[in-house]
């Protein structure tokens, strides 16, 4: 993607705490600092140049910082309260890219409007004040610039992956109506939706399946489906034999393909006629304003056959594409990554990164110490590689836990929550369009069968308040780890806290979305994780992260590395509780699980 075609708002490299200035700094200085603090700077591609003048001349008016000074200076910055000065005017609410962070949601268990115990979308429009409230000089909302709803399409089942009417909002949701009012009222905030759609397989109570059943019904022993008497039957894989993967056709000796279960018929994706309404369906939606679709179970397309599976993909991504370029595609493809990067081939813009997801995956193999903290930027480093060599213009899709894996609160044993917090914080901070599944912010629990992970919001303790859902049927009890969203908002050490600071730096310092990685290995270690993030045309400003994925303090010589040497201005933290982060010359020394981010 050309960036330099794009317009940010910058914030400016150095975010000072007020009342912790450097130890040798006077009040003259820090009052400088503290002015400049909500300042911003505007560049374009055209003006790159003007804007670096502009932010030098700024960095002028913050006092003595330069490790390379011979006055160099002791910056301490207590990780809570800098993040509070993070001013989120500063965040560059007008790029209009893939580059992102989503919020998924399912409906369902979010959040109940009119007291029937079952999410509903006019419940997620009275919420959105809490994914992002559209005013860039609160810092009480998440942040997220975009938000993935579950399946909303008419369906028999809680979760709605079995589709009976794709141009149909399922009626425990609400109306059509309820869809505009939440479509309108994101996009004014500027939070960009895109909706779940299963298109590898239908509903048995899908009007396609019910006429092909009546029709095979109908059909003497012997004798053949026409489908110009019934085109229905070519949407479908029939059979007279039973093969693996299929279900008998109750009344008939007939079987149909069906590999989730028997009430999730697998469409004839080889038909002509299934593309042309899966083209209708995304039009249908994309005309109404719908920013993008997340793809289920790719894999599935064509079962055991990647290669066509790829190809049906490239086929709906130039269909979408199409109706509209601007539309976002990202999909799940659940396999080995040397499986899924190859997906990128069908030119789809993201995939999701299951190789650093889940219990088992790279980001908590880090927390858990079961690799270095080195590995984890250098995996990130070696999957730029991989999935470029597919498609340059891909968009990560990094993700820590989702509706089918275990809900992280249970990953670490005797975790106070600094884990948690650190497991959040390496998600977001890796390149793409990142993703939090809703409660993961929270420090939810759940895992086992599907609807354990898919339990009520925690708005708040009590159970039969307003706007608490009942969850899906058939639900165990769960005893949440963490306190409720409503005693965490209010706490600067919680995990939503964290969380939200996380959102507010990736969205402030935009290279961390949207740069490429590069280890600094001289003062990476097993655990200190350092990386540049960095644009090839320079066209927005590099920052070093440094990460001490340990339980106890750590400290880095930032000139051990001509990479990192440079990095001067101590220009954003992010702490699992109040301790202080103090870069000292070029010392940098972090809390346990403590993040720094490094301007020049």
């Amino acid at each position: 993607m050309n960036h330099k075609k794009r317009a940010f708002v910058l914030l400016l490299a150095g975010l000072l705490l007020t009342g912790c200035a450097g130890t040798n700094a006077g009040t003259e200085d820090s009052a400088a600092a503290e002015s400049t603090a909500s300042s911003a700077v505007t560049s374009t591609a055209e003006n790159t140049q003007e804007a670096s003048t502009k932010e030098s001349s700024t960095k002028s008016n913050r006092g003595n910082r330069s490790s390379k000074s011979s006055d160099a200076q002791t910056l301490t910055y207590d990780g809570t309260s800098q993040m509070d000065e993070v001013n989120a005017s500063l965040v560059p609410a007008d790029i209009d890219d893939d580059y992102r962070t989503t919020y998924e949601i399912f409906v369902y268990s979010f959040y109940d409007s009119d007291g029937d115990g079952i999410g509903d979308l006019k419940g997620v429009t009275q919420k959105l004040d809490y994914i992002n409230d559209g005013d860039p000089e609160t810092t009480t909302d998440l942040g997220a610039t975009q938000i993935w709803l579950m399946p909303i399409f008419k369906s028999p089942t809680y979760h709605k992956y079995d589709t009976a009417d794709y141009e149909t909002i399922d009626p425990q949701y609400g109306t059509m109506d309820d869809f505009d009012e939440l479509l309108s009222a994101c996009h004014t905030r500027g939070i960009r939706v895109i909706l779940d759609l299963a298109v590898n397989h239908t509903s048995v109570e899908n009007e396609w399946f019910v006429k092909a059943k009546d029709y095979l019904k109908t059909l003497g022993e012997d004798e053949e489906p026409d489908d110009s008497v019934c085109p229905y039957v070519d949407y479908y894989n029939f059979s007279w034999e039973k093969q693996d993967g299929y279900e008998n056709l109750s009344g008939t000796n007939w079987y149909y393909e069906a590999r989730f279960w028997s009430g999730m018929p697998d469409l004839n994706l080889d038909s002509d006629a299934v593309r042309s309404e899966i083209s209708d369906i995304t039009k249908f939606w994309l005309d109404k304003g719908v920013d993008g679709f997340r793809l289920d179970a790719m894999t599935s397309y064509y079962t055991d056959d990647s290669t066509k599976s790829i190809e049906f993909t490239k086929w709906l991504t130039d269909t979408v594409k199409g109706q509209n370029p601007n539309a976002y595609l990202v999909g799940e493809c659940w396999d080995d990554q040397s499986v899924y990067a190859t997906y990128y081939q069908s030119g789809i813009d993201s995939l999701f990164d299951f190789q650093f997801a889940g219990q088992e995956g790279t980001i908590a193999k880090t927390v858990q110490g079961k690799i270095s903290a080195q590995s984890f930027s250098d995996q990130m480093m070696k999957e730029e590689v991989l999935y470029s060599s597919y498609n340059m213009d891909y968009v990560n899709a990094p993700f820590y836990t989702n509706h089918d894996m275990a809900r992280s609160a249970g990953y670490y044993a005797g975790d106070d929550g600094s884990k948690t917090k650190l497991a959040g914080g390496l998600n977001l901070l890796m390149t793409g369009d990142a993703f939090v599944y809703y409660g993961e912010e929270i420090g939810m629990k759940g895992s086992g069968k599907d609807e354990d992970k898919r339990a009520p919001m925690y708005w708040t303790q009590d159970a039969n308040s307003d706007g608490m859902t009942v969850g899906p049927p058939d639900m165990d009890t769960i005893t949440m780890k963490y306190d409720p969203e409503d005693v965490q908002t209010s706490d600067p050490t919680s995990i939503l806290s964290y969380y939200r600071n996380a959102i507010r730096i990736r969205n402030a310092f935009p290279v961390i979305a949207r740069g490429s990685t590069e280890t600094v290995s001289g003062i990476s270690e097993d655990d200190i994780c350092a990386f540049t993030r960095t644009m090839a045309d320079d066209s927005l400003d590099p920052v070093l992260v440094v990460i001490n994925c340990s339980d106890s303090e750590q400290s880095v010589d930032l000139s051990a590395d001509t990479a990192s040497s440079d990095y001067a201005d101590l220009a954003a933290v992010l702490t699992v509780s109040s301790d202080a982060i103090t870069l000292s010359g070029s010392t940098l020394t972090l809390p346990a699980y403590g993040t720094a981010i490094l301007t020049k």
